[in-house]
């Protein structure tokens, strides 16, 4: 069992920026994907960005050019850098891990609890 732990949220102003941090129970290291989603409200959780283990990354259209995932393997977390934050970003971020997975699809998933990012001014 894996446990997620995200910390690093809270209320910002347009433009500004705010960095999540993803803490795991278990070696970072060791999982083949992790990643960020986010839920705003009223609507459906969406990927906003994944790290996979040979450190490709991968964004959704609408944070492109704005945040960036990475890994640390010292501190065992994954983070997302966030600029230029906009209203648009205001959600419940959740950090997401793949254990195991077929060359299809994960089969062994977790989940954080998730943090509010609330960008107003």
């Amino acid at each position: 069992q894996v446990q997620l732990v995200e910390a690093g949220g809270g209320l910002v102003q347009p433009g500004e920026s705010l960095n999540l941090s993803c803490a795991a129970s278990g070696n970072i290291a060791s999982m083949p994907i992790m990643g960020w989603y986010r839920q705003p409200p009223g609507k459906q959780r969406v990927l906003v960005a994944l790290f996979y283990s040979g450190n490709q990354t991968t964004y959704a259209d609408s944070v492109m050019g704005r945040f960036t995932i990475t890994r640390d393997i010292a501190k065992n977390t994954v983070d997302l850098q966030m600029s230029r934050l906009k209203p648009d970003d205001t959600a419940v971020y959740y950090c997401y891990t793949v254990l195991r997975l077929t060359t299809s699809s994960p089969i062994e998933t977790y989940w954080g609890q998730g943090i509010q990012v609330t960008v107003s001014s």
